[in-house]
Order: structure tokens, then sequence, then C-alpha cells
């Protein structure tokens, strides 16, 4: 019985484990295998547990109770994002009881070798609950098409390798006060987060649908189009972001320029991708941008005509994803509306956000991880003539050049540098030669700002990592 004990807490132990980092990479197998951002998790939770348990496993009680369980728990409450017990979760646990139960009642293997039985129940888990998720995907699937034929919105779908929830949210700014327009929440841009927002979040009224759409492999587009059919579609800037999934920037160009193949397109509006006749490119219709901290301000080519804009947001970049934006409101509003609309635009969160408190400047751009996009920032931060902190943890999704040229524009602008999360400390401390502060622990973050910063100073949160990066 106690042998029996010992197996079921470790089968659970290590599927809570597995389970908990599938539910970060969005259940992606795959992506914890060759993108995990921290193998050494992989090795102290389920590597070393596994073999210990294969060729110790009489003597792997002590190891369990006095060891990798304290580790375990040790490690979970550290994690900034625990484990979420959604519907998919407690059906894997389930799955997990079942497996272990089909294992020891029905395959009988336990006995002749515990380890290797685990691996089986594990694996097994494993199969059952894709097989079940797939087959209710399927059907939320289907729910949604049906809903979404019914209501026959106008649907807008964007995408970009960054600024993508930008414009989408500077769209529905545009058009919210005319029409009945709705758009997906946050930053939600795969196909099974869609089909959730239609089944539980899109009105019955709708009269415009803003989607984005987001890849991290050739096709995740194309599903996406393919099954909203999307009337109009917005391609932003490309660049090397993910590119560790793509390996090269052509990839990422062919990829996003699937949001361009629905059926039903009436028009596309593209950066700099001169794609198709019903595809217009705005890169060469944009001019005269003026950026500060305080507005931004540009002239864009509109039917051959160059119209004056100006808005209370912030960041040079910003006059690409509004411009898109502008363009794509086109299609419902006449220019004039439209102009007093852009005056009136509110900053995204987290987005070059200004803040002002206690006489300091607080920038919070946590969610910009591009390089461009962080490279414009700080050509706008220079302008600040008071002393400069950046709070960072580097580019996640890019490779160690992108952090380096990130690292030597830090040292340009900034008068102090605290690096934050694991996963690009080396390359940072290594390349940043101003004064820098290395965090292990973000919670300890407002007291040291509270320690090293005064009145006058400006502070960017630019780009943000969750803990287990």
């Amino acid at each position: 019985m106690f042998d029996l004990i010992v197996h079921f807490i470790t089968t659970y132990a290590i599927a809570f484990y597995l389970i908990t980092t599938l539910q970060w990479y969005n259940y992606k197998i795959n992506r914890i295998i060759f993108h995990f951002h921290n193998y050494r998790w992989h090795i102290f939770y389920l590597i070393i547990p596994l073999i210990t348990y294969i060729f110790a496993y009489k003597y792997f009680w002590i190891y369990l109770f006095f060891g990798y369980l304290p580790a375990l728990i040790f490690w979970f409450r550290k994690i900034n994002k625990p484990l979420n017990f959604t519907k998919r979760v407690k059906r894997f646990l389930l799955i997990v009881g079942f497996t272990e139960t089909l294992n020891l009642l029905v395959m009988n293997k336990y006995h002749n070798n515990p380890g290797l039985s685990l691996i089986v129940v594990l694996s097994l888990a494993l199969l059952i609950s894709y097989l079940i998720e797939e087959f209710l995907f399927f059907m939320y699937k289907k729910k949604a098409k049906k809903k979404i034929q019914k209501i026959n919105p106008k649907i807008i779908t964007i995408t970009g390798s960054y600024g993508k929830t930008s414009i989408k949210n500077f769209v529905y700014q545009l058009l919210k006060d005319k029409f009945k327009a709705y758009k997906t929440p946050r930053s939600v841009n795969t196909i099974k987060g869609i089909i959730l927002d239609i089944n539980t979040s899109l009105p019955e009224d709708t009269e415009i649908y803003i989607t984005e759409a987001g890849a991290r492999e050739r096709g995740d587009i194309k599903t996406i189009v393919k099954f909203l059919e999307n009337h109009y579609a917005i391609l932003g800037k490309i660049g090397p972001q993910h590119l560790e999934y793509f390996k090269t920037i052509e990839n990422i160009e062919k990829t996003k320029l699937e949001v361009f193949e629905s059926n039903n397109l009436i028009k596309g509006f593209s950066y700099d991708i001169p794609y198709r006749e019903n595809v217009i490119k705005i890169k060469d219709k944009i001019h005269n941008i003026k950026a500060t901290l305080e507005k931004l301000e540009w002239d864009l080519e509109i039917n051959g005509e160059l119209h004056h804009f100006e808005c209370n947001i912030l960041g040079e970049f910003n006059a690409i994803n509004i411009s898109l934006a502008i363009y794509q409101a086109l299609e419902f509003l006449d220019i004039e509306t439209i102009k007093e609309k852009v005056l009136k635009l509110e900053p995204i969160p987290h987005r070059l956000q200004k803040i002002e408190v206690g006489g300091k400047i607080i920038i919070d751009d946590s969610f910009n991880g591009n390089i461009e996009g962080m490279l414009k920032s700080f050509k706008l931060i220079k302008t600040h003539p008071g002393r400069k902190i950046i709070v960072t943890p580097g580019i996640i999704e890019g490779n160690e050049n992108l952090n380096i040229k990130l690292a030597k524009a830090i040292n340009k602008t900034f008068d102090l540098a605290i690096i934050t999360g694991q996963i690009n400390k080396k390359t940072l401390c290594d390349n940043i030669t101003i004064e820098k502060i290395v965090l292990k622990d973000k919670k300890n973050l407002e007291k040291i700002l509270a320690d090293v910063t005064r009145s006058g100073d400006l502070i960017i949160f630019s780009n943000d990592a969750p803990e287990y990066l």
C-alpha cells in the first residue's frame, strides 16, 4: 500500500509540473521541448525524478518526500504565474487518475517497473487529453462559426510582427461611436482564443468585429483567416519578432501575408508590402512625423492630398499604427470625422503609457517587446532633461545579437538600468556599461525604485517577462 501511495503522489506531482508548463506555452508539447526558456526546471522537476524512480524506486520515497515535493512546492510558490485550474486542466488531472487506475488494474505493470509505468501513464494521459481537447475544439469551432454567420458583421483582421493590439484598439476607438463595434479582448490572437471569444462574448448586434491574428508557425494566420473569412485586413510592420520559431524574416513575411488570403477580402492595408491590387501600401504616404513626450503629430497622404493629424499618443512608431487605423476607418467614416476622433485617441495600456507620480515621469511600455519599438521609445526618452532609468528583461523572443544591440542603445540613453528576469541576464550584464542593478526577484522592484529614484527622474518599464522566463 505504501508503494502505491508513493506511485500515486509521484504521478500527480510530475503531472502537475507538466500541465503548468504546458499552460504557459498554450498546451503545445513541441514548444516546451524546443522553445522552453528554463531547461533547468525540466531537469530538476521532470528528468531527474523520472530517472531516479526508474533506477532507485525502492528508495525513491526518501527523495520524493524530502527532496522532490519540497522543491516543487517551493517552485510553485515562487513563480508569479501559477497554474490556473481551468476546465481543461481539471479534465487532464482526471484523465491522469483514469490512466493511473487503468495501469494498476488492467495493464498490471506497476510491480514490474513502476518508473516505466509512470511514463506510460503520463504519455497516455497526454494523448487522451489531446484527443478530447481536439474534439471539444471542433465542437466549439462549429458553434462559433454558426454564431458569426448569424450575426454577419464586417470583419477586420489585423496582424504584423508588432503593433497588432495597438492598431486593433485604434481602429476600435475610431469606429465605436458610429457603429456597434466589438474587438477581441487584450491580446487574444489565436484561433482558439478567437473561437472562445465568439462563443462567450461577441454581442449579437455586432456590426464590425475587429480581430488580431498572431502566429508561431506557417499556417497559423491562414487558419484564422479561413475561419473568419474577414472582409478587411491590416498588416503592420514586419520584423524579427518570434525569429526563434520562424528562423528567417522571409518565413515571417510569408506567414503574415496570409492575412490577405480571405475569399471575402474587400480591401487590405499594409505598411510596406504591396501584396495585391486591393491592398494599399501606406509607407510612402506618412510624412513629417514629430514625436515628443507630450504628443504626436504627422501628415498623411489620402487620395493625393496631405492631411495633418495629431493626438496625445506617445511614440513615433504610433504614427504608422494610427495611419493604418485611419485608412481602415475611411471605409466607414469621412476624413473630418476621423480627424476629430484621432485627436481624442486614448493611449493603449502598457504601451508607452505616461503616468506622473511624485514628480517622476513613469512610462509604462511593458507590452513592447520588439527591438524596433524599444529603440524608437529610447529616442523619445532622450528628450527628457533629467535622469533616465530603464527597467527591462531585454528582448524575450529574440536572439543574442538583438539583446547586444539593445544593451548598446541603453548605454547611450540611460543613467541606470535595472535588469529583470533570467533569460537575458548574462548578455545584458556583459554589454551594459552604465550603472546597473540585477533583480533576482521582481517583488523587490518597488522598494529599489523608491530608494534609487528621485523627483525629476523618468522611469520606463521596457518590456516585461513572466517569472518563468
